[in-house]
């Protein structure tokens, strides 16, 4: 059972996210939920482990990276069955390809309250990286998280093709190890081959990579960098160099804070 209001302070088990590297782009509720946390139970193969150097002396640090579903979810029952709290920690927002939907039920199933503390996604963190604004006043007011298919199918509605032809700003997530397929997927959704493409590699961590390119380009950008795993592609066709000004800050913009 997901927590109410005034349940949150009791729930035994915390999905957690740990942000997309840098240990200062943790929440501080995060953070401190680590701290407190009888388990630690983390993704290794993401989450740097600076993230949970935090964590208390007599805790128990557990990396999920080797385990299956059923593993993790011993470890955690284990915790909660001897009265002790569990730091589920994710890379990024454990809502993004976070697979804590399963997690969810089982202990739904045991009758076990959660709840989840948000982070910082790649793709924001890219932006902020990048200095790039995703929306860009009447040209780009929208943002889609998306990827390529792999061994997890994509629905047949939601083909990267089908959504460039929106022509909004994309992140793509999960997709670094088939570039050619990605500017397939790009160009044939309508995409030219000069639109800027921001690609984030690590992001956050020390050896991060960020790199400004175009969609022809992307190829051969993410072969000179070598760039396979943990990549995110922010497709930006509201990029033009054009001069875009919000209404916002417009002298004559009027709203309720401004006579």
């Amino acid at each position: 059972m997901t927590t109410t209001r005034s349940e949150w302070k009791t729930a035994p088990v915390w999905f957690i996210g740990a942000g997309p590297g840098d240990p200062e782009l943790i929440t501080v509720k995060g953070a401190r939920m680590i701290a407190e946390a009888d388990l630690v139970l983390y993704a290794g193969s993401l989450v740097p482990t600076v993230i949970i150097e935090g964590a208390k002396e007599s805790a128990k640090i557990m990396d999920s990276a080797p385990m299956n579903l059923n593993e993790t979810h011993a470890a955690v029952m284990e915790t909660v069955r001897n009265g002790g709290t569990v730091a589920r920690v994710h890379t990024g927002d454990p809502s993004l390809y976070g697979a804590i939907r399963e997690q969810m039920r089982l202990l739904d199933k045991e009758d076990v309250g959660y709840g989840t503390i948000p982070g910082v996604t790649a793709s924001f963190a890219a932006a902020a990286a990048s200095a790039t604004s995703l929306t860009v006043p009447e040209e780009s007011q929208s943002v889609i998280i998306t990827r390529l298919e792999g061994r997890t199918p994509v629905p047949e509605t939601e083909k990267l093709r089908d959504m460039a032809k929106h022509r909004c700003a994309m992140a793509v997530y999960l997709s670094a190890a088939h570039p050619e397929r990605l500017v397939e997927e790009l160009r044939a959704g309508g995409l030219e081959d000069e639109i800027v493409v921001v690609i984030a590699y690590r992001v956050g961590w020390p050896e991060q990579k960020i790199i400004r390119t175009n969609i022809g380009s992307i190829c051969a950008t993410v072969a000179e960098h070598n760039l396979t795993r943990q990549t995110v592609f922010l497709v930006l066709p509201g990029e033009d160099n054009k001069e875009h000004f919000s209404k916002l800050y417009d002298a004559g913009f009027l709203h309720g804070f401004r006579s």
